[in-house]
């Protein structure tokens, strides 16, 4: 016996059904698992497909979070923040990529490859402009699911706002519309010597110093192995 939905998908009904009624997250998951015919939450997971990470950290997310995506060189943190935009996607949502590292055709042969079609609901805008106030009037008044590639390159451009004014605009806007942003990382070459499974917000590279605390989530990656963490 499989669930008759994806566990994302379950994992969002049983966050309503928490909501709704009142009852603990753990107590919500076992009814949904009861209503799938299992006898418990950890039953009808162990019987579900191979896991979707990208689908499952997405279905974690709430409108107004602020995710921190963090890897070395190589590790997947650009397809993995793709993954998650098509997780959007499928869940109805209008999703943005803004790129200062890649042209459009490269974001669009990856896009491809996870078999994204072209659709209105989904923007990829490679302009030099790219920073805070461009986002913020790109993406409007409509709640949308936002990919900044990449956090040091905000900071690259000193007639602009400093690194952190920038995100802290871009909380409050996620915050005030309805947004879920997020934000990719470059990891300092330091984490490597230090022998830990995965990188930290301490292993962040940083331009000049900057506020972090404005992000909700970060999630780290490495080895094949990625973790969502809450920070707030």
């Amino acid at each position: 016996m499989t669930p008759s939905a994806p566990i994302y998908y379950l994992k969002r009904k049983a966050k309503k059904l928490a909501r709704k009624d009142g009852i603990p997250l753990n107590a919500a998951l076992d009814s949904i698992a009861r209503d799938e015919g299992f006898q418990a939450w950890s039953h009808l997971a162990a019987a579900a497909p191979e896991k979707d990470i990208a689908r499952e950290m997405f279905s974690e997310l709430n409108a107004g979070d602020m995710v921190l995506l963090g890897a070395r060189p190589g590790q997947g943190k650009t397809l993995f923040a793709l993954k998650l935009a098509q997780a959007a996607l499928q869940a109805d949502w209008h999703s943005h990529i803004f790129t200062l590292e890649d042209h459009a055709q490269t974001v669009d042969n990856r896009l491809s490859g996870l078999g994204i079609a072209a659709t209105p609901a989904l923007t990829v805008d490679t302009s030099e402009e790219i920073c805070a106030d461009y986002i913020l009037e790109q993406t409007g008044q409509t709640p949308s699911f936002i990919v900044v590639d990449y956090l040091q390159m905000l900071d690259r451009n000193r007639s602009l706002p400093d690194l952190s004014e920038q995100l802290t605009a871009l909380k409050q806007s996620a915050k005030m519309i309805g947004h879920i942003i997020v934000m990719i990382s470059q990891i300092s070459r330091s984490f490597e010597d230090a022998h830990h499974a995965l990188p930290g917000l301490a292993d962040i590279r940083q331009i000049n110093p900057t506020d972090l605390s404005v992000f909700t989530h970060a999630c780290f990656m490495s080895a094949g192995r990625a973790e969502l963490t809450k920070l707030n």
